[in-house]
């Protein structure tokens, strides 16, 4: 299966399980892998035969931001279901990582993949 490969898109969501963490949105990078066929694109070198990449990231960018979670896996959960209902993709894997929120480690992540 081909793939388009989205990686540290920066986005901005209320999310945390602490009060202090959700006295302001919270800047979150995704890594997102998008399983789809892409040959009528390869074989056209059209655009209009692919996934616009600036859409999927538009989209999720904009669905992060309307966001309210406590959990990082609620809120991969909903930006996977969100680009299920715009594009046609059979497999969706997603990383959502929160940088900074241990004192101890660079980032924590979460990591969802689904399929149609």
């Amino acid at each position: 299966m081909d793939k388009i490969i989205i990686s540290g898109l920066q986005v901005e969501s209320l999310i945390g399980v602490y009060e202090w963490e959700r006295e302001a949105p919270t800047s979150l990078l995704l890594d997102v892998e998008i399983s789809t066929d892409l040959q009528r694109a390869a074989d056209s070198d059209n655009v209009a035969d692919t996934i616009d990449y600036a859409a999927v990231a538009e989209l999720l960018m904009v669905t992060a931001k309307q966001a309210s979670f406590e959990l990082l896996e609620a809120l991969a959960s909903k930006l996977i279901d969100t680009l299920f209902s715009h594009f046609p993709v059979q497999q969706i894997s997603m990383t959502v990582i929160k940088p900074g929120i241990l004192p101890t480690a660079r980032q924590v992540a979460v990591m969802l993949t689904r399929s149609r």
